[in-house]
């Protein structure tokens, strides 16, 4: 039996359900306010900052907006695509502009 806790390193290509893209949702978060585990599952919370109109002024609150679960497994897989999608992120701010949006003459 394959241990749970450790990622495949040999998966064949994953197919996606197309009926279930359109409906996933789109979780925003600008931190994780807490995190955690509990009986193998690691859980971690993530929030977003509100910007809520005082008078004149603003109260930034926080607000959860999604319960990460997820297995050990899942949460290497997590780190893998983020570690990933950083790096693509870096790799395309190091990169010149190789082409300059003209201004638009009236």
């Amino acid at each position: 039996m394959a241990d749970p806790e450790t990622p495949a390193t040999n998966q064949g290509p994953v197919t996606i359900s197309s009926s279930s893209s359109e409906r996933a949702p789109i979780i925003y978060f600008d931190g994780a306010s807490c995190f955690g585990h509990h009986n193998g599952a690691i859980q971690i919370e993530l929030a977003a900052n509100l910007l809520m109109p005082v008078g004149a002024a603003v109260r930034v609150d926080v607000v959860q907006t999604a319960h990460l679960r997820c297995s050990v497994a899942a949460a290497l897989a997590l780190r893998e695509a983020l570690d990933k999608a950083l790096a693509m992120y870096k790799q395309g701010q190091q990169q010149p502009a190789t082409e300059e949006i003209p201004a638009v003459k009236n």
